[in-house]
């Protein structure tokens, strides 16, 4: 019995035509994104929270505490200024705390509201923003950008494009300095910059940052949000169908089409949606969120604000693009039944966890001591035999001072019976500072015959007089007693 061959399904392969050279192109340039302007309720928002960053951004180097600056990175003298707390590299471990609160603060607030992090606060959209609003001011809106580009190199379009950069180049000098000046004082750096007296890793940062800023927020903008940023990647782990999205009412929207202020739409078969296309066109990463959700849109509003002010001018009720979820869409639930929706399993553990960790966190600072105690035994001889057979051990006590006045610190120990301190005890700390001291413990031979070759457990106690209250903390270490 002869067997026919089966058919095979086979995809059908489009062939690229070749260029005027014969070159055939395998990436598409990706086309250039005009976001036109936009008023409204949310705009108004998106620009307070512009001003609110960056308030907070440029004012910090400049706020003085206590005869300092409030918030300093000394990465030099190892020391790290929060307002009126001290930290140093032994501390990193309310870094990492920091950073688990934030991460868990993000997974929250993304469950309950999805990217309005993005939308509102991100430093990406923040400067775009900034960016976008010289732009505006120095070539026009949306359409006269893209006549403006699509002109010859003329006088008024070097003006205007040179008026651009020079405003951009400056911003991002600014920000690329007040960066720096988070590691290095900024009034020293102001003067020595008034000076050209930067050092040249000051102007590496400097420029470093500047160029970022410049680059990301000038040119590159959506490209951000759509290639680099990992965000929009795991998204869709953390939400679910309750979660806040922007979203398109189809149902009511569609069909779409053009019609007289005066018509009836149900009388035409359409929908409430005009098609004039004014959502994609305020967009700053260029989508139509008419297609549903997705991973480039930022939550940042500006269609819904446009939309309204369309819906508005054709008396009709607005919120045809609004903030909903995908149920509230689906059941077409209000703003009430939403809120009701927003208690669900992840949210309490995300919000619980926030809790958890945040409490800790604060709980910690907020019983420090002041200072912090690292002992370190000498490495180079475990131990040695002193006069008339006594045995000594000998240590290096680091205290770290994370007060702003000089401490006064005394050592002692408890070990096994016998065993004292026999070198000066005390020590004095600056500001702010780290001292070492060495310490000398002895053993009488009496009580080191009785623990040959064994290596005995002790405790250092530091401590310090503040305000009338003894503060100490002990460092466990052990004693090593030669056969």
């Amino acid at each position: 019995m002869e067997l026919k061959p089966v058919p095979r399904r086979v995809i059908p392969i489009q062939v690229q035509a070749a260029d005027a050279q014969g070159m055939v192109s395998l990436y598409e340039k990706t086309p250039k994104v005009y976001p036109r302007s936009v008023a409204g309720w949310f705009a108004r928002w998106r620009w307070a929270m512009v001003w609110l960053t960056q308030l907070v951004f440029y004012g910090l180097p400049w706020l003085q505490w206590n005869g300092r600056q409030a918030v300093l990175f000394d990465l030099a003298e190892r020391r790290f200024f929060v307002f009126g707390l001290v930290l140093h590299p032994q501390d990193f471990i309310y870094l990492a705390a920091l950073l688990i609160l934030a991460a868990l603060l993000l997974f929250f607030v993304t469950a309950i509201a999805g990217r309005v992090w993005c939308g509102y606060a991100c430093p990406q959209t923040v400067y775009t923003e900034i960016f976008m609003w010289v732009e505006r001011h120095t070539e026009g809106d949306r359409q006269a950008r893209m006549r403006l580009d699509a002109a010859a190199w003329g006088p008024q379009k070097l003006a205007r494009k040179s008026a651009k950069q020079g405003a951009w180049i400056a911003l991002a000098l600014l920000t690329g300095l007040s960066f720096v000046g988070y590691f290095t004082p900024m009034r020293e750096l102001g003067g020595a910059l008034l000076l050209w007296a930067l050092s040249p890793w000051q102007w590496f940062w400097v420029l470093f940052y500047a160029f970022a800023t410049y680059g990301n927020a000038g040119f590159m903008r959506e490209q951000v949000c759509k290639t680099m940023c990992p965000y929009a990647r795991f998204q869709s782990a953390l939400i679910d169908m309750d979660s806040l999205v922007i979203a398109y009412d189809a149902d009511r929207g569609e069909a779409r089409g053009g019609r007289a202020r005066s018509a009836d739409p149900k009388a035409l078969g359409l929908g409430d949606c005009i098609d004039c296309t004014l959502c994609v066109q305020v967009c700053p990463t260029g989508i139509d969120i008419r297609n549903g959700l997705q991973n480039e849109c930022i939550a940042c509003a500006a269609c819904i604000d446009v939309c309204d002010q369309v819906m508005l001018k054709m008396d009709y009720a607005p919120g045809l693009i609004r903030y909903s979820s995908g149920n509230g869409m689906e059941q077409q639930l209000n703003s009430r039944q939403l809120a009701q929706r927003v208690g669900r399993p992840r949210v309490w553990i995300y919000g619980a966890l926030l809790l958890l960790v945040g409490s800790a966190f604060v709980l910690s600072l907020s019983t420090r001591k002041g200072f912090s105690v690292d002992v370190m035994k000498d490495r180079g001889t475990l131990a040695r035999e002193v006069e008339r057979g006594a045995i000594e051990n000998v240590y290096r006590l680091q205290v770290m001072n994370a007060r702003e006045q000089a401490q006064h610190f005394t050592a002692s120990v408890q070990g096994p019976p016998g065993l004292r301190v026999v070198t000066d005890p005390q020590l004095t700390v600056e500001a702010t500072g780290i001292a070492s001291l060495t310490v000398r413990l002895n053993l009488p031979p009496e009580q080191a015959k009785a623990v040959r070759g064994q290596t005995l457990p002790i405790h250092f106690r530091v401590q310090t007089e503040v305000d009338g209250q003894v503060l100490s903390t002990e460092e466990k270490s052990t004693f090593y007693v030669p056969r």
